[in-house]
């Protein structure tokens, strides 16, 4: 075959690969939704956080199979068409397109803008304040996209750094200047039950090691993909995992669940009870410089989901969207997502934002996890670089918890999953116009 990926990634390249896909904004901002939750009580929150972890490994480990069978530009689009047929696969190119990226890149920068507004004094409910900047981000690293990609590898080395101060100076003297408060006890507050609250605790968690689909992605540029992939999500997921135990202990070791439930930013909450003012607000900076990051990295990619579709003729405005500029980008499909993250972003808010992208994208996590099965059916001779060990056990945990969360998010939060099936079902009537235009 020509133009393979040239095989150069060892096990600590592709570990560290891992780790900076995966830590991104949530870490900082949803144990505020977790613990609001729980009605103020720690320990549902710490056990998320593992359940969580647990759920992620297998689902990477899962997905990763299909990513070393298929290795076709196009993520996940490309394996559930290549599973299950075109229809499908645009349905899950659709989602990604109008609902996952510019939902995601909204959320991100509502949260921004809400951490600019309370670093410049005013209150993060402002929506003078927090409004025009939310858009006023998306905007601007559109227009940096657009330019060309050479931008994209710096930023994000400064956003890489960026996050990792804040979470590493801020397990350090959380530990040393913290007070201690209950870390498991109660589970839950008054008039909560655990197994009512855990399907939306999950989809906070998740959010925060979404970005696990992408490690399949390095599988062509392994030298050795059976053996050292598995060790990479594994490993590198274990790391993210400790870390984001170790600074939610951290966290409720300085302020209790129920203070920690009422900051809209718990991390900087945090960070101002141990450095003090001036300290806190230097924190808040690196965790802006992280959320900036992480917004960088959705619109550098996310547009080739649009770019994909139109090349192949399905999108609306096709010929537009399948264009790219003299920056060799396309720009036409970077502005789509700008302009409906924008649109995203008038609501003002990080958490039925996150819980309505998480829940959408994790209905077709699950199809993947099941097409892994159906692809060893359908194709027993299929080459696979990779595959998912202790088979099917690793992928019969990912469907489950996959489907706890999706079933649990319809029962407690009805009206954001139907508003994210309404969305995606779209696509339906969309695909049977353009399919056959495209014919």
């Amino acid at each position: 075959m020509s133009n393979q990926l040239k095989k150069t990634l060892g096990l600590s390249a592709a570990l560290s690969t891992v780790v900076g896909m995966v830590i991104g904004s949530g870490v900082f901002f949803k144990p505020q939704a977790i613990y609001t939750a729980t009605n103020g009580a720690p320990g549902l929150g710490i056990i998320a956080w593992i359940v969580g972890g647990i759920i992620t490994i297998t689902a990477g480990l899962t997905a990763a199979e299909v990513s070393a069978a298929i290795p076709r530009t196009g993520g996940m689009m490309v394996y559930i068409e290549e599973i299950y047929g075109q229809k499908l696969g645009f349905l899950t190119g659709w989602m990604q397109t109008v609902l996952f990226f510019p939902g995601t890149i909204a959320a991100l920068a509502v949260i921004f803008a809400q951490q600019v507004a309370e670093l410049l004094g005013y209150l993060p409910s402002d929506m003078m304040i927090v409004l025009p900047v939310a858009i006023g981000i998306i905007l601007f690293i559109a227009l940096l996209n657009t330019v060309g990609s050479s931008l994209g590898g710096t930023i994000q080395t400064i956003a890489t750094i960026g996050k990792l101060v804040p979470l590493i100076l801020i397990i350090i003297f959380g530990f040393i200047k913290g007070n201690g408060n209950p870390i498991l006890d109660p589970m839950v507050g008054q008039g909560k039950t655990v197994a009512g609250t855990l399907g939306q605790v999950l989809i906070a968690t998740l959010f925060a090691y979404d970005g696990w689909i992408n490690v399949g992605a390095i599988a062509g540029e392994m030298k050795n993909p059976g053996k050292d992939l598995p060790r990479a999500i594994v490993g590198g997921l274990s790391v993210v995992m400790a870390v984001y135990i170790v600074i939610n202990i951290a966290y409720l070791w300085v302020a209790p669940a129920s203070e920690l439930a009422s900051a809209t930013a718990p991390a900087a909450l945090v960070a101002q009870r141990i450095f003090g003012p001036v300290g806190g607000k230097l924190i808040t900076i690196g965790i802006l410089i992280s959320v900036f990051g992480a917004l960088n990295g959705y619109l550098l990619t996310g547009p080739r989901v649009p770019y994909t579709l139109a090349k192949q003729g399905t999108l609306p405005g096709s010929k537009t969207f399948a264009k790219l500029n003299k920056g060799n980008v396309p720009a036409n499909a970077i502005w789509l997502l700008a302009v409906l993250a924008s649109l995203y972003a008038l609501s003002g808010q990080f958490n039925l934002l996150t819980d309505l992208t998480v829940f959408t994208i994790w209905v077709f996590y699950v199809f993947t996890f099941v097409g892994v099965m159906k692809l060893r059916k359908d194709k027993p001779q299929l080459n696979r670089p990779y595959k998912v060990p202790l088979y099917p056990i690793i992928p019969l945990i990912a469907i489950t918890g996959g489907l706890i969360v999706i079933v649990n998010q319809l029962i407690t939060a009805t009206m954001i999953a139907l508003g994210g099936i309404i969305i995606t079902l779209i696509g339906i009537p969309v695909y049977a116009v353009t399919s056959k235009n495209s014919k």
